[in-house]
């Protein structure tokens, strides 16, 4: 069943028009920068293409067919969303611009609303900046106390440091699911369950998660989840905010202007209901509509099927990269990891790695991933990262070796 998988996930390459390219003459494109954005299949491009072709209007206030049509196709990636990751509701889906605006959202939202001076918000020292830099913010603001959640020697999150931290009582815990430069997944739903004990709320940054794995709201528990529609087939520009509803009906808007109100008068206004009020202004209409038809095709395809795929992708890519002299890959083992390689290669820097592999049509990642606390903990200035997803072949992760096996000739 596996091999079949496999082998229908190999053939889900025709649908990304960008993988037929060739980069030069006779060199096709190898592209393993997932991390940072997914290609897109043709039916996003397709769909997208054909609301501002046929259907281009603005939504929800609109009374004629056009307003119509858009307001239904927008709702329903809004539902297909919820569905998707298993909430409750659909009005429990706030659409933003992208994972780093979702996060944000509640820090100025829930957080102003909720955290006073001296409150421990509890983060990882493995965080995005997207999920570290919002509460920096607050902090300062607020005279608000962080503290981390440190890596074991493993590079997994300690979690004995985790209960001890838990003693002091945090009001938030933050944390990602999958690390985009270790590839550490971790146990999202215990974290939760332990969080929720002490008294706190959970927000997990899940830009990572998402795309690669399954992964439902309801079964983990999580009071907030943020990602992206680019990392995961879908278009830019629109991300997802996941809150319970009782949570976001507490929350005072974000942003002011149209559609997030009921009534405006000249002194006062009174908010919309969820989710419209955290949606001020005319919304990203077709990026949601691409990203609904971003999440029809990974249901069709699977999230159980994308899982294995890339597990097989990153024990295979783990196990080729320690054969390579002068390579360290950098996170725990395969089993404890998504499909993200992070490495080093004795002698040559990040950026001329990935010069040297971009000749040979090989696309990756150079430098600290937004994570530059990480890398100050690893103790390096940068990484050179390659991460694959479901249009990615064993055959890829061959080439890029044979890259590398280049770089070790040219740096020695």
């Amino acid at each position: 069943m596996e091999r079949a998988q496999a082998v229908e996930l190999r053939t889900l390459r025709q649908e990304f028009p960008v993988l037929q390219r060739e980069t030069s003459p006779g060199v096709r494109l190898v592209y393993l920068d997932s991390a940072a954005t997914s290609q897109k299949p043709r039916r996003v491009i397709e769909a997208m293409s054909q609301f501002y072709e046929q259907h281009n209007a603005n939504i929800h206030r609109g009374v004629h067919r056009l307003a119509e049509e858009a307001t239904a196709a927008f709702e329903a990636a809004r539902q297909l969303v919820a569905e998707f990751i298993g909430a409750a509701s659909a009005r429990e889906i706030v659409f933003t611009r992208n994972t780093t605006e979702s996060i944000n959202l509640v820090a100025a939202s829930w957080g102003r609303a909720n955290l006073q001076a001296g409150d421990l918000v509890l983060l990882t020292e493995m965080e995005h900046h997207s999920n570290l830099v919002p509460w920096q913010m607050l902090a300062a603001e607020r005279g608000l106390r962080l503290e981390f959640v440190p890596l074991s020697a493993d590079l997994r999150l300690d979690q004995e440091a985790y209960a001890r931290l838990l003693e002091q009582q945090p009001k938030l815990i933050a944390f990602t699911h999958m690390s985009n430069v270790l590839g550490t997944i971790n146990p999202v739903s215990e974290m939760t369950r332990q969080a929720h004990a002490a008294g706190a709320l959970v927000l997990v940054d899940a830009a990572q998660s998402v795309p690669h794995l399954p992964v439902n709201v309801t079964d983990l528990g999580v009071d907030f989840l943020a990602f992206s529609a680019h990392k995961m087939c879908g278009p830019t520009g629109i991300g997802v905010l996941y809150g319970r509803r009782e949570l976001l009906e507490a929350m005072p808007p974000f942003l002011g202007g149209g559609e997030m109100i009921k009534r405006v008068h000249l002194r006062d206004f009174k908010a919309n209901e969820v989710p419209h009020k955290f949606e001020a202004g005319t919304p990203a209409i077709a990026e949601a509509i691409g990203l609904g038809e971003a999440v029809g095709f990974l249901s069709e395809v699977g999230m159980s099927a994308v899982e294995q795929h890339g597990q097989r992708l990153i024990a295979l890519a783990m196990e080729r990269l320690e054969e390579v002299p002068g390579v360290t890959v950098h996170g725990p083992a395969a089993e404890h990891k998504g499909p993200v390689a992070a490495f080093t290669f004795q002698g040559a820097h990040p950026h001329d790695i990935a010069q040297v592999l971009d000749s040979r049509g090989i696309a990756v990642r150079a430098g600290h991933h937004c994570a530059m606390p990480l890398h100050e903990k690893l103790g390096l200035p940068a990484t050179t990262r390659a991460s694959f997803y479901l249009y990615n072949t064993e055959q890829e992760i061959d080439q890029l070796i044979e890259g590398l096996y280049q770089v070790k000739e040219i740096f020695g």
